[in-house]
């Protein structure tokens, strides 16, 4: 989680690609130039220990752009995948 908040933190698209779930991930995983990601707060997490297979992350993503101000607050779901974890989706709430 939070090595793909930094990705979006410094715009490396290639590490995002790299941690989205080929079944979920969009032609486009490029972040959004104009927003800046200003902090994270990692809220819950279930499972995820070196023997799961599965794991959520609940956080808050605080964002800028311009004047605005704003939160993302999202519950993620996340799957090892080649020994790896990689995102799966997300309920935004």
């Amino acid at each position: 989680m939070r090595s793909r908040y930094t990705a979006f933190v410094v715009g490396d698209a290639e590490h995002l690609r790299r941690t989205w779930h080929p079944r979920t991930r969009p032609a486009d995983v490029g972040p959004d130039s104009s927003t800046a990601w200003t902090g994270l707060e990692v809220l819950a997490t279930d499972a995820g220990a070196p023997a799961d297979l599965e794991g959520t992350v609940e956080f808050r993503a605080h964002w800028s752009e311009g004047a605005a101000r704003g939160g993302l607050h999202e519950r993620s779901r996340f799957a090892r995948r080649g020994g790896r974890w990689v995102y799966v989706d997300g309920e935004i709430l």
